[in-house]
């Protein structure tokens, strides 16, 4: 049986999930700018430092006895959360879109989650019933994850970097209500 100290790969990544959610519903009831600009920054430190030891460490490990489709959704569902992040990262709580953009991003984790934590098909279901070594496995995602936060905190967080997105040019319009106005 695990530790409470060293918790098993699933273990620990579950209590990221939870944690994450829980930095969400208080962003959600946020008041005030400065509140829910801390708040962003907590969420998008602990997603980046949680997507980082998943595809370092766990999706790796998992490559050979996970569905191949659910693994490389995982992937792209990390990296639509990334963008989200870069967008988060590069604005203001006072901004237009804001608010939208982190629910926007709290659904795409609920989805994630529900994804990897689903009980018999589950990418940790998965995992789990192919006998990886959970504890060895969550021993080097801790370590990893406490390396990650202690940059994060001394240097701030990095751009987000994605795998499957192929970095398309994108082009920022006026928002609809402005374009219709000017016709």
């Amino acid at each position: 049986m695990p530790s409470q100290e060293k918790p098993d790969a699933i273990a620990l990544l579950k209590a990221d999930h939870r944690k994450v959610e829980d930095l969400f519903a208080k962003f959600e009831a946020a008041k005030g700018t400065s509140k829910k600009a801390a708040l962003a920054k907590q969420i998008c430190t602990e997603l980046m430092a949680h997507a980082t030891i998943e595809e370092e460490i766990f999706y790796p490990a998992c490559k050979s006895v996970v569905e191949k489709d659910l693994l490389n959704e995982a992937y792209v569902e990390h990296d639509g959360a990334k963008v989200m992040i870069a967008e988060l990262l590069d604005s203001e709580p006072d901004a237009d879109f804001y608010d939208a953009k982190m629910k926007v991003l709290s659904e795409e984790i609920k989805h994630h989650v529900k994804e990897e934590e689903k009980r018999s098909e589950g990418m940790f279901a998965q995992a789990r019933a192919a006998g990886l070594d959970m504890e060895e496995l969550g021993e080097r995602m801790r370590r990893r994850k406490e390396e990650l936060l202690a940059k994060f905190k001394a240097s701030g967080l990095p751009a987000p970097q994605t795998r499957s997105f192929t970095g398309h040019k994108l082009t920022q319009s006026a928002p609809v209500e402005e374009m219709t106005a000017r016709a």
